[in-house]
């Protein structure tokens, strides 16, 4: 059993390098995504916050893995646009992701006193401006504590992909037990056992993060 491990360990580690690229492109683009929707949904004009409540409801109402069977055999297989599956789990978990990190950052944004953006514009600074100068870094810094459990969140689901045939840590366990079937159980315990290392190390870092950038004095205000 140890030898046939061993003899896996490679490919496990080929999996897991696309489980993390998975994870942090996804992360990038939901975040950068989350906080659009965020800003317009507190500061955009009629009816564009309607638009921006509309589409996280449909993200957060629909399981991940037919988000990624839309994207892939839908836009590829019916529509014909030429997607590869590391692409649309990509864009399936940062789609679904941003309406879930829109919600963080608009609750950071709500926790900071309205004061702060009058405030600013008396002082002359436009409201693109006070956002961007004002809001948006006291923000980042408040959504830290809820960051840290999409990201969580995010790097399991990355094992969804499996479902439209991006190689990750999964799919590689299950070439591997295929070809040694007494050995499935443990090879499902390794995999679990990365994850769960995984998972501990980044919630460790995202917590020291979230004492170091600590912002006390704040709570809910008024939803605006």
């Amino acid at each position: 059993m140890l030898e046939i491990l061993a003899n896996s360990f490679p490919q496990l580690m080929e999996g897991l390098k696309t489980t993390i690229g998975l994870t942090v492109l996804s992360l990038i683009l939901g975040t950068l995504f989350g906080i659009f929707l965020a800003v317009i949904r507190i500061y955009g004009k009629f009816p564009l916050p309607y638009f921006i409540i509309f589409y996280e409801k449909v993200f957060r109402g629909i399981p991940l893995i037919v988000i990624f069977f839309l994207l892939y055999f839908g836009l590829s297989l019916q529509i014909g646009l030429d997607i590869d599956p590391f692409s649309a789990a990509i864009l399936g978990l940062g789609l679904r992701s941003a309406a879930y990190q829109a919600q963080i950052f608009r609750s950071s944004i709500n926790s900071i006193p309205e004061g702060q953006m009058i405030a600013a514009r008396s002082l002359g600074m436009s409201k693109l401006s006070s956002i961007r100068y004002i809001i948006l870094p006291q923000m980042l810094r408040l959504s830290v504590p809820g960051w840290s459990n999409e990201f969580t969140i995010v790097l399991k689901d990355t094992s969804i992909a499996f479902s439209i045939g991006v190689i990750e840590l999964m799919r590689q366990g299950r070439y591997i037990y295929v070809n040694n079937p007494d050995f499935v159980l443990h090879v499902l315990l390794v995999i679990g056992l990365i994850y769960f290392i995984l998972v501990i190390s980044a919630n460790k870092g995202l917590s020291y993060l979230e004492k170091k950038y600590k912002m006390s004095g704040f709570e809910v205000g008024v939803e605006r």
